[in-house]
């Protein structure tokens, strides 16, 4: 049996609301935060390496289902964020690869998964995900997203001297500006989509930045302990909300 031919009931993934928006933003703060967590407050070698279990494990649960779930679809995304930032800071700090080269290297990365899964597929229209080889550019495309805000994001704060709570303003008005000009019909669904998702990252983590770093290095100081609990707790919360509100999609068979 070849890829396509196991076709899923419906879209593998979440429909695009306010929660949704709200969840995304989140997971991506709480990610940044649980990772250094992780990273800087027990062993960061077994902290990698569980954190890639987990990632690994929750993606072989969600193309183990044949619909949509919310529950297992936000898992996948949590421990992207988690596993991701722990990802791009290794290439930084232990690999000693400067920002500059690492978000070259990641939007290069994007750029030709998003090339290769339109060539293949015809569409990166999220509505159509609703076959395996579909899903597979999906979260390879999310996962890039991912590493790639994780470096701007500190590449913008340190490298270029911004400061974090600077960076997460200057992130934040970009996130709208894909918005206003899909409002304004300037901008197509699907440019605009990905648009704003890819900033959602840098934003995020430059919020969780500011709120948990040292004050001597522009953050509030408030520690990643704390920080990270009480995004996890958000965030649980956005996706129980998203859950509970969840109804399950008809079979598509135009698509």
């Amino acid at each position: 049996m070849r890829l396509d031919e196991a076709r899923y009931t419906g879209a593998k993934v979440p429909d695009i609301t306010p929660s949704f928006w709200v969840a995304k933003i989140l997971s991506t703060a709480m990610g940044e935060a649980t990772s250094d967590f992780l990273v800087f407050h027990t062993n960061p070698y077994l902290a990698v390496a569980a954190g890639g279990i987990g990632f690994l494990a929750a993606l072989a649960l969600q193309f183990s289902l044949r619909r949509h779930v919310p529950a297992v679809y936000w898992l996948v995304v949590v421990m992207v964020s988690i596993f991701g930032t722990m990802i791009a800071d290794v290439i930084h700090v232990v690999l000693g690869v400067p920002y500059t080269v690492s978000t070259t290297l990641f939007a290069v990365s994007l750029v030709v998964i998003l090339w290769l899964w339109n060539t293949t597929e015809r569409s990166l229209s999220i509505h159509t995900i609703i076959t395996p080889r579909r899903e597979a550019f999906y979260w390879a495309t999310v996962i890039a997203t991912f590493a790639l805000g994780t470096a701007a994001g500190d590449l913008t704060a340190s490298t270029f001297g911004m400061g974090y709570l600077n960076a997460a303003v200057l992130f934040s008005a970009l996130f709208v500006l894909p918005g206003i000009a899909y409002v304004a019909r300037g901008l197509s669904e699907v440019p605009a989509f990905w648009t704003a998702y890819i900033l959602t990252r840098p934003m995020g983590a430059s919020f969780a930045d500011w709120f948990d770093k040292p004050v001597a290095t522009s953050g509030l100081g408030w520690g990643t302990p704390s920080v990270s609990a009480a995004l996890t707790i958000a965030v649980a919360l956005a996706v129980l909300y998203i859950c509970v509100n969840h109804q399950p999609r008809a079979p598509d068979t135009n698509a």
